[in-house]
């Protein structure tokens, strides 16, 4: 198929050459219903203006994207810095993007598709309930790392890798740790249920309690804010400290949350109101942050294999772009590490 030019976009909308260009520099002489019908037949067909084609040029077209969702999670630095160092050891250049919690990260990557000429993309955290059409308008490899969850390797005719943890059975590892303490009364805090991340490990969760013939102490999960960065220390605090000024708080003897950055901020909430970590109720968290290890006392937690994911990442990807290995579905475990925020029941 021939590369679209401006020529052919001028043809398609019936208008000049230099009415397109008008276009696409935002110049103000120009009808607003004109640049409206430029820029949906621009989308439409793919095109890349001249300028960005030649960058490209310059640039050779080794470009990978790394698209983050919740880039000020610590979780994603460690991963971002190797997914980085490994790129560049491959003589590629990374463009890295932050992907607003409102915005679809595929929408994203497919503007950055047309104005980069991208190689590859790698998606760090996200959703995975993205439609069969909208994947199959990547026209180059991409995997989903850490969206936890183990899809299928071909939607429509899009296929792609995941490497995630298996974040139902981790989560589920962890209420079993702190069942076994003796809590029954285990709080936990987590992303809302319409993300992945948070539905996996509250089910994980409920799967703990049940297989122990238990249920659920009514007022127990709790949902971080979703107007406020979801994995932030201060969404942790602010959902811990309502769970502990409710009537369900004067139960509670152990607050599980599904991120350390989350535990920490739960932390906080919870020495202000007056209670002892571990005494008096016990602090989990999920991730294995370095913050975590380092924060008094320090935080037990889920770890996941940051390093081996982040290289298994980029390494399959830049594999599959050179056609030496087809698309995979990874799973990593993760590892309960047991520190000093968690203790026996005492009530």
């Amino acid at each position: 198929m021939a590369e679209i030019t401006i020529k052919d976009i001028a043809k398609e909308c019936g208008v000049g050459i230099s009415t397109v260009s008008r276009a696409l520099n935002n110049h103000p002489d120009i009808n607003p219903d004109t640049r409206k019908k430029i820029m949906e037949v621009i989308e439409k067909t793919g095109f890349i203006p001249n300028n960005s084609a030649r960058n490209l040029k310059r640039t050779d077209a080794k470009c990978i994207a790394v698209l983050v969702k919740g880039i000020t999670n610590p979780f994603f630095s460690n991963m971002i810095q190797i997914i980085e160092e490994e790129t560049q050891r491959s003589k590629y250049a990374l463009v890295l993007r932050h992907v607003e919690p409102h915005e679809d990260e595929v929408d994203v990557a497919l503007e950055l598709e047309k104005e980069k000429r991208l190689r590859g993309i790698v998606f760090l955290g996200g959703r995975f309930a993205h439609s069969e059409e909208k994947l199959d308008k990547l026209n180059v490899p991409f995997i989903f790392s850490t969206i936890g969850v183990n899809r299928s390797d071909r939607i429509g005719k899009a296929e792609f890798s995941n490497i995630a943890v298996d974040d139902k059975l981790e989560s589920k590892k962890m209420t079993e740790y702190l069942l076994e303490l003796g809590h029954r009364q285990i709080a936990i805090i987590a992303e809302k249920p319409e993300e992945p991340i948070g539905l996996l490990r509250v089910e994980g969760y409920k799967e703990a309690y049940a297989e122990r013939g238990l249920e659920v102490p009514q007022g127990m999960i709790r949902y971080v804010q979703d107007d406020i960065e979801y994995y932030s220390m201060e969404n942790g605090y602010i959902t811990a400290r309502k769970l502990l000024e409710s009537e369900a708080g004067a139960k509670v003897t152990a607050i599980y949350a599904t991120s350390d950055s989350l535990a920490i901020g739960a932390c906080r909430a919870v020495l202000e109101a007056g209670k002892r970590i571990p005494e008096d109720i016990s602090v989990a968290g999920y991730d294995g942050i370095q913050m975590g290890e380092y924060y008094n006392p320090k935080i037990t937690t889920m770890k996941q294999p940051v390093e081996e994911m982040a290289r298994k990442t980029i390494g399959l990807l830049l594999d599959v772009i050179k056609g030496r290995q087809e698309h995979q579905q990874i799973i990593f475990p993760a590892e309960l590490t047991v520190r000093e925020s968690t203790s026996v029941c005492q009530k």
